[in-house]
């Protein structure tokens, strides 16, 4: 196996300094509150091409923690849109770790996956994406496109440090669609201006940072970009809690909901990351350590859940933290 340096804490003491430079971990409920309707519905949503790792545990912490806090709701979401990585062998340990957990969702019981199709598994909802591309086509400049990533790169030019925007090479091609041929969306020259629940206003240009949105990539994949839109505005999500590494994502998003009819957003909540002590953050593709090996080792579902708030800065120090007892946390 091949285990990176261990986790790190949130920062150089283990006194309970916050992550990233002071920021704290915790978004203040009060005014999350005053933006969510009264019983708020969010989600939790994996991906099944790996074992959860200790990140995704933080990431179910303020999931269910925040839920708990604004006496709201978490929708299970398997969004396995990426069929050539996703698993079910992987999908149904992930259904275990959180059963084991005793994290229960309000809407998308596990059981009801373990059962066959579902409607919050994105392999089984077509349907739903052919429909919002349906309707995205009455309003917006869709498009065939042939390009690769590579000749993307040559002409926008790469840089391993930002993302490399499409050019628009496409957009006025009018090639047909067919298979080996991706589909994207002009997205405006318009900024996008949000507060995040936790990092405050933030300002953000699509057209600049990404250009032209892959809706279905050549394979004939919905892309995450278009499924998570999709998903969240039919599925009624008020509250998106996810890890600082999808930051970027969120102003693509909004404008996009918007160009489907979602005027109003739901409130994004970005929390920081579990890194490793060289600065990497936890990932399925560095075969980090797993829940499932975590709990061959021994430990408990309070143990695992107390360990994984002490690296995301919410605790001093590491303690068992039950799951009905997560609320605790953010007050």
């Amino acid at each position: 196996m091949n285990r990176r340096a261990p986790v790190s804490p949130p920062a150089p003491s283990h006194r309970g300094a916050a992550p990233h430079g002071g920021l704290s971990p915790r978004p203040d409920l009060g005014k999350l509150s005053a933006r969510l309707p009264r019983h708020p519905l969010t989600r939790f949503a994996p991906s099944p091409t790996g074992h959860l790792h200790l990140g995704h545990l933080v990431n179910a912490i303020y999931v269910w923690g925040l839920a708990q806090a604004l006496d709201g709701r978490v929708l299970l979401r398997i969004e396995d849109h990426d069929r050539d990585r996703s698993r079910r062998e992987y999908e149904a340990a992930i259904l275990d770790d959180l059963e084991w957990l005793g994290l229960v969702p309000d809407l998308g019981a596990i059981d009801e996956f373990r059962a066959g199709p579902h409607a919050l598994r994105q392999s089984d909802s077509g349907d739903r994406y052919e429909g919002a591309l349906r309707q995205l086509r009455q309003g917006a400049h869709v498009f065939a496109c042939d390009c690769t990533r590579k000749e993307i790169a040559a002409v926008a030019g790469s840089s391993r440090h930002r993302e490399t925007p499409y050019p628009g090479r496409c957009r006025d091609r009018g090639l047909d669609a067919q298979p080996g041929r991706g589909l994207r969306v002009h997205l405006p020259p318009r900024s996008v201006r949000f507060v995040d629940g936790r990092l405050g206003l933030r300002a953000h240009d699509p057209w600049r940072q990404c250009g032209d949105l892959l809706l279905r990539d050549r394979h004939g994949h919905w892309t995450y970009q278009f499924a998570v839109v999709v998903d969240d505005t039919t599925q009624q999500i008020d509250l998106v809690v996810r890890g600082e590494d999808l930051l970027e994502s969120t102003g693509r998003q909004i404008q996009l909901a918007r160009m489907l009819g979602r005027d109003t957003p739901p409130v994004f909540v970005h929390h920081g990351l579990v890194r490793h002590l060289d600065g990497e953050k936890l990932s399925k593709a560095n075969r980090d350590t797993s829940l499932r090996d975590l709990r061959a080792q021994g430990r408990s579902p309070a143990d695992l859940l107390g360990h994984a708030a002490w690296l995301s800065g919410l605790v001093p120090e590491p303690r068992p933290v039950e799951p009905t007892r997560l609320a605790a946390l953010f007050t």
